[in-house]
């Protein structure tokens, strides 16, 4: 029974494997268009990869829960949660960002002779995740706010990607398949994993308003961002979430 909780967290690990092979397998489609612009079509499989790295993250969310209830914590678990969500929040989601880099060069014109070194800023994600990760198992100082971004949500916001090209929300594909825009996120996303900005710790002690103000102001924001905005409110609660702790920075600590 003490082995559940570990082997639960090990299906994190299962579904971010997955995302990874399936992000592998995109065969992306480029098509230049009658008007001249390139359109481009992701085929199901890396999306898909943002699907199961979402259920990765509930599944992540939920092992805390099923050790209380089997009175199984312990230090082999922490560990063992760290190195699952190295995978499915570092190296799965870097490999998107390597995918959507590759597919951003591919329609330039003579965009499928880029050099690889123009694809190696995504590997800046997996090597932030790893080392956010392994600084937040030693740091033992973090109670009511996350010292930099946690690598889960950083993780979750690549993930939203895939969706956000297949739906195309108020025209974001041109300006998410810009390899400028691209590179900008390879490097700032990491850069904000391995800082030292407080942000908000999302659990709630107790329902006093006064003691989680900034928690019920990003709250009310994603109620109203999912109604509105649909898949790309996960891009705008991830930008609220770090005004939001930026503005509250004194009753976060």
């Amino acid at each position: 029974m003490k082995q559940i909780p570990n082997i639960f967290t090990l299906l994190n690990l299962v579904a971010g494997f997955i995302a990874i092979i399936l992000t592998l397998q995109t065969g992306e489609t480029i098509l230049n268009m009658q008007d001249g612009e390139w359109k481009i079509y992701l085929p199901e499989k890396i999306w898909w990869a943002s699907i199961f790295l979402g259920i990765a993250a509930v599944i992540d969310f939920l092992d805390g829960f099923v050790a209380r209830l089997f009175k199984a914590t312990s230090e082999m678990g922490k560990q063992l949660d760290s190195l699952a969500d190295v995978v499915s929040f570092g190296v799965a989601p870097g490999l998107i960002l390597f995918q959507l880099l590759r597919i951003s060069f591919a329609q330039e014109p003579d965009g499928l002779d880029t050099s690889v070194f123009w694809l190696m800023p995504c590997i800046l994600f997996p090597m932030a995740s790893a080392w956010r990760l392994a600084r937040f198992n030693l740091d033992s100082s973090q109670r009511n706010h996350f010292e930099g971004l946690p690598t889960p949500a950083a993780g979750l916001l690549v993930a939203s990607f895939p969706l956000l090209l297949l739906y195309n929300p108020l025209g974001i594909q041109s300006i998410l398949l810009n390899h400028w825009v691209l590179i900008a996120l390879c490097l700032l996303i990491p850069w904000l994993m391995v800082s030292k900005i407080a942000l908000l710790n999302l659990k709630f002690k107790s329902f006093s308003f006064a003691e989680n103000k900034a928690r019920f102001i990003l709250l009310g924001i994603a109620l109203v961002s999912i109604v509105l905005l649909g898949w790309l409110s996960i891009p705008a609660i991830f930008i609220c979430y770090i005004l939001v702790s930026l503005l509250f920075k004194n009753q976060i600590k």
